[in-house]
């Protein structure tokens, strides 16, 4: 069902997999389990943190929902299923000189004309330019690539597909990569055996850059990237639905956590740039 109706994304698939075969390991068949048994996982759960507990309480919540209207179950036992409350964290944000940073280098060791490099530069133009996910980005296939309109077509979560503009920067990269890349007729970043560059290499990749940068690798991944393109655009008066636009976001409410971020940076500049903030309560 999630496959053929939700379109769900194979890293999805697994997830679900993972966390029902748990389930069944500590209670039994999920199919055949009772509220008293289904009670038991809060305890099985108990050190686990509350996103984690809430993750595997979805994925629970959603197969019994599932085995009901499938008849496999005449009853809902969800009722009995731990209820952490949990607070979403705020997305971790380059700062304008960071990201600063790793176009320098990067644009510097594209300038050498070697393709891994060109690749390089066209993967960070269209990650913080487009705002794309790693698995939208190493899975594009070359006939995304923009003719005449300065747009890619990007099938996202669920397999919906967006428009995405892209940037007049970022074009050019692609420009120089098409000229260097192999003829794989398929993937706009392919990768040995016919595949595309897998995520994995793309997580690699840019924390080599980082450190090549001077900038801690543990704090840069494409998801980085995708934060610091909503976060930035949201500084210069990007609305919020025209975000949600372009993040590919289901719901608005996923979005609106960037509001949260602009007001953290918010205080924060008050707090160290406004004329008082250096006077004592006690002056």
């Amino acid at each position: 069902m999630l496959a053929a109706e939700r379109g769900a994304a194979p890293n999805t698939l697994s997830a679900y997999a993972r966390d029902l075969s748990g389930a069944e390991e500590e209670i039994g068949d999920l199919a055949k389990a009772k509220r008293g048994d289904v009670a038991k996982l809060a305890g099985a759960w108990a050190s686990l943190s509350p996103s984690t507990v809430a993750r595997k309480t979805s994925a629970v919540r959603q197969f019994f929902g599932f085995a009901l209207d499938e008849g496999w179950r005449e009853d809902d036992p969800s009722g009995a299923l731990p209820q952490p409350r949990t607070r979403r964290p705020l997305p971790k944000v380059l700062s304008h000189d960071d990201i600063a940073a790793l176009f320098d280098r990067a644009e510097m060791e594209a300038e050498s004309g070697k393709p891994d490099r060109v690749r390089q530069l066209a993967l960070l133009e269209l990650l913080y330019g487009s705002g794309l996910r790693a698995t939208e980005l190493v899975s594009l296939p070359l006939s995304a690539v923009p003719r005449d309109a300065p747009f890619l077509t990007v099938t996202g979560k669920g397999g919906q597909a967006r428009m995405v503009p892209v940037s007049q920067r970022a074009q050019e990269a692609l420009s120089i990569w098409l000229e260097v890349r192999p003829q794989e007729p398929r993937h706009l970043f392919p990768s040995r055996g016919g595949k595309h560059l897998s995520r994995v290499r793309l997580f690699q990749l840019l924390k080599e850059l980082a450190a090549r940068a001077g900038l801690d690798p543990k704090g840069i991944s494409p998801h980085v990237l995708r934060h610091a393109f909503a976060t930035h655009l949201l500084e210069g008066g990007a609305d919020l639905r025209v975000l949600q636009t372009l993040l590919g976001h289901a719901d608005i409410a996923t979005t609106q956590i960037y509001t949260h971020v602009d007001a953290a940076r918010l205080v924060a500049l008050v707090n160290s740039r406004h004329p008082l903030a250096t006077r004592s309560t006690s002056d």
